[in-house]
């Protein structure tokens, strides 16, 4: 049965929720399923935005069936080749063969890589960075956001309605519940996390084309934001722009510390509990996540959000132990920078853990290191207490 929404008198939402799936690109868990948004506008002539993932394809060609209500489709416009938003595209545009393609040269390419054999390219009306184009009542403008986040992504904004169809920018992870628009629901509370995560994790490393981007379109009189996952924005926009702006720029949004521990039988642990004790005597908000069981969406987002971390590791085959390891990696594949850390190591005999953390931060564009690492031996005692209660001090002048 077609499940279509109404946006504005011309633009409907006709994509489809998956409330099964569990982890997004296969890596990132998802707490309550994926929106595949994709739009359809009617206003004379008939238009769709993006398709999406297979396993909504059945309910989003109900919704194209019930949209064109046997009509033919004119226009297809692709911002984003990513399969979850493509992988029906092929079936499309062969169940509608006068409709023409609107794409940049680099989506035309990843198309023939997607759906070998099929060749488009005689149905395509190629645009550029700028490109201004009439389609029915109203005019778009194409705004290329190369690596926000494929080389490929392109975003168009409808001068008529001041709509932007954004990508994959501006949206988040989980499923929608009830309204469509975001401004049914508590912003702070019920879609700021998730938001983060989704950036972070999908976006974070391309902050620099993030904000290129948004300094593209900050002169648009934007009224209406549709991206290709989740809530869709009416109200309040400056919200999630500002959001962006943030995150864009890695800049903390909170002065406060993140610790990522490992342990493999408490004793580090403890002494990340310790830290949270000391930071909070001295009024420093803290957050703590265990390596070996946190989603690494949440230690990725923590790292963006807070302006200082704290990694607490055990010597593991005379290096870091493997889930922090893993952790503090994947924080450099995602270009975090500008950050203040702090370090501390546990070994029973040899502990080595902290000359190792210390070559991955070195890595990271304008990060320092603060304090004394405080070095374990097996377990915490007062010397490793007094330490703790030292890098502590180390952190709160950091902050002033």
């Amino acid at each position: 049965m077609y499940n279509v929404r109404k946006l504005t008198e011309d633009l409907a939402w006709i994509g489809g929720s998956d409330r099964k799936i569990q982890k997004f690109e296969n890596v990132y868990k998802l707490n309550s399923g994926m929106n595949y948004n994709s739009y359809f506008l009617d206003c004379g002539v008939t238009v769709l935005f993006d398709t999406v993932d297979r396993e909504v394809e059945d309910v989003f060609f109900e919704n194209i069936s019930y949209c064109l209500a046997g009509r033919t489709l004119d226009y297809i416009i692709v911002h984003h080749m990513e399969p979850d938003h493509s992988a029906t595209l092929a079936k499309v545009l062969d169940s509608n063969p006068d409709a023409k393609l609107i794409v940049n040269a680099k989506t035309l390419q990843f198309i023939s890589q997607f759906f070998p054999g099929k060749d488009y390219s005689s149905r395509v009306i190629s645009v550029k960075d700028g490109d201004e184009l009439d389609i029915g009542s109203h005019r778009f403008r194409f705004i290329f956001a190369p690596m926000v986040h494929w080389p490929e992504v392109m975003m168009s904004f409808d001068m008529t309605e001041g709509t932007l169809f954004s990508a994959d920018a501006f949206g988040s992870y989980g499923a929608t519940n009830g309204s469509i628009f975001a401004d049914g629901k508590d912003f702070e509370k019920e879609l700021l996390d998730e938001a983060r995560r989704y950036y972070t994790n999908i976006v974070g490393k391309y902050g620099m084309q993030t904000t290129a981007v948004l300094n593209k379109t900050s002169s648009l009189d934007i009224r209406m934001i549709c991206p290709l996952h989740s809530y869709v924005w009416r109200e309040n926009l400056g919200k999630i722009i500002s959001c962006y702006k943030t995150w864009g720029s890695y800049t903390p949004e909170v002065k406060g510390v993140f610790i990522l521990q490992g342990s493999i039988y408490g004793h580090t642990a403890n002494a990340a509990e310790v830290l949270m004790t000391e930071l909070d005597k001295r009024g420093i908000e803290s957050v703590i996540l265990d390596a070996s069981v946190a989603d690494i969406s949440d230690i990725i987002a923590m790292a963006f959000k807070y302006s200082n971390i704290v990694i607490a590791s055990p010597t593991y085959n005379n290096g870091i132990y493997s889930p922090v390891e893993h952790a503090v990696n994947e924080l450099a594949a995602h270009g975090l920078c500008g950050r203040s850390f702090s370090v501390i190591e546990n070994g029973t005999w040899a502990p080595s853990a902290a000359k190792a953390l210390l070559a991955v931060i070195g890595g990271l564009k304008n990060c320092k290191v603060l304090g004394q690492t405080v070095t374990i031996k097996s377990a915490c005692n007062e010397d490793t207490r007094l330490a703790i209660a030292s890098l502590a001090d180390a952190i709160k002048d950091d902050m002033e």
